[in-house]
C-alpha cells in the first residue's frame, strides 16, 4: 500500500463498490466526503465513493438507537450490498453505524478507519483518525494537527500549469488569500471586511501582489466592499465564473493568507509550507482555536494583523501524506495475519 502523492487516483477510482478495495463513506457533504477521498487517494488503491443518506424517522435518534442502519437508508442513497471491501474509510456522526455494520456482516475481514471522532466506542473500530483538539486517546487514535485534505503536490502543479499564463501580470511577492466567511462560530461583518480590504490595498501599494478566492459564505456585501476598496490595485478577485482558481492559487503564491472559520484552508494552506497568516474573525470556539493555536506552536502560521513578517515554516504540514503511510504499515501487517 505505497504512498504516491495521488497522482495515480484517476486511473483506480470506480463506480462500482464490487471493483473496489476501499470504500470511502458519509452522507456525501464535501467537507466529509472529500476528507476520505484526500486519505484515499494517498494510499493508491481501487476506490468506490457511497453516499450513505439515512431517512426519517431515523434521522430524528441517535445513530446508536438505529436497530438495523441499512434498513435506515433513504431516496437517492447508495445501497452498501457485498463484497466487501478490505477497508471502510468513514467520516461523520451517521457513517459510523453503516461502518460498524460493514466491519459486523464482513466478520471484521473489512478493517474500519473512521475520521473525526465518532462519538462511540473506539475500540469498534480498527483506527481513528481524529485532531488533536479533540483529545482523544487510544492504542488505535491516529491525532492530526490539521484536516485530512485533497491537496497534493501533483494537483497542485497540474493548477499551476492551468493558470499560470492568466496570473502572470500579478506583481511578486504574491500573496494569496483565501476567503471563508460567516459560519457556525464565525462572522465576516461589514466592519471586518472593511479592515481586511484596507490592509490588503496597504500591501498592493507596497508592491506586493494580491490574488484572491472567496467562498460563497463570504457573502456579497463583504464582496463588494473588497472590489470597492482594491480598485486600481492590481488584484486579482475570483468572480465565481469559471473554474475555480483555488488550488493555482496555493501553488503559484509566495505567501499565504487565511480566514481562520476554516480548519480545512489552513491545513492546505499549510501543506504547501509557505508562509501562512490567519486572518482573525469576530466570534470563536474552543476547538477551532486550539486548532489555530497548534498551528502557531508548531511554526506553521502567524496571526495576521496588516503587515507580513518573514518567516519560514519548519515544513510542509502534510497529514494526509503522513497517516497514508501509518495506515499502509498497520493494514499490510493486519492483512498478512489474516
Amino acid at each position: 500500500m505505497a504512498t504516491n502523492g495521488g497522482n495515480a487516483y484517476a486511473s483506480r477510482m470506480h463506480t462500482d463498490p464490487a471493483a473496489a478495495v476501499v470504500w470511502a463513506i458519509s452522507e456525501g457533504h464535501a467537507g466529509m466526503e472529500n476528507q476520505c477521498l484526500g486519505l484515499a487517494e494517498r494510499l493508491a488503491l481501487p476506490t468506490a465513493v457511497l453516499r450513505l443518506r439515512p431517512r426519517a424517522p431515523w434521522t430524528w435518534l441517535p445513530a446508536g438507537y438505529w436497530p438495523w442502519p441499512l434498513a435506515a437508508l433513504g431516496p437517492g442513497s447508495d445501497r452498501p450490498a457485498p463484497p466487501w471491501p478490505r477497508l471502510v474509510l468513514s467520516c461523520g456522526r451517521r457513517a459510523v453505524p453503516y461502518a460498524l455494520t460493514i466491519g459486523r456482516v464482513s466478520h471484521r475481514r473489512t478493517a474500519l478507519v473512521h475520521i473525526q471522532n465518532p462519538q462511540a466506542r473506539l475500540s469498534a473500530f480498527d483506527w481513528v483518525v481524529a485532531p488533536e483538539h479533540d483529545r482523544l486517546a487510544g492504542d488505535n487514535v491516529i491525532a492530526t494537527l490539521g484536516a485530512l485534505h485533497r491537496v497534493n503536490a501533483v494537483r497542485l502543479a497540474t493548477a499551476a500549469a492551468r493558470f499560470a499564463e492568466g496570473l502572470a501580470h500579478l506583481p511578486r511577492p504574491l500573496v494569496t488569500v483565501l476567503l471563508g466567511g460567516s459560519s457556525r462560530h464565525h462572522r465576516l461583518t461589514a466592519a471586518a471586511a472593511s479592515r481586511l480590504a484596507e490592509q490588503l490595498a496597504a500591501l498592493a501599494r507596497q508592491g506586493f501582489g494580491l490574488a484572491i478566492t472567496p467562498s460563497r459564505r463570504t457573502g456579497e456585501a463583504n464582496l463588494a466592499i473588497l472590489r470597492e476598496r482594491l480598485a486600481g490595485s492590481g488584484a486579482y478577485l475570483w468572480d465565481f465564473r469559471g473554474d475555480n482558481p483555488y488550488f493555482a492559487l496555493l501553488a503559484l503564491a509566495d505567501i499565504i493568507l487565511v480566514t481562520e472559520d476554516s480548519v480545512t484552508m489552513a491545513s492546505e494552506a499549510a501543506f504547501t509550507g509557505k508562509p501562512l497568516f490567519v486572518i482573525g474573525l469576530e466570534g470563536g470556539g474552543r476547538r477551532l482555536a486550539a486548532f489555530h493555536s497548534g498551528l502557531r506552536q508548531a511554526g506553521h502560521a502567524r496571526p495576521f494583523a496588516g503587515r507580513l513578517e518573514a518567516f519560514r515554516p519548519p515544513r510542509p504540514l502534510d497529514e494526509p501524506g503522513r497517516v497514508a503511510a501509518l495506515l499502509a504499515s498497520r493494514l499490510a501487517r493486519r492483512f498478512v495475519a489474516a
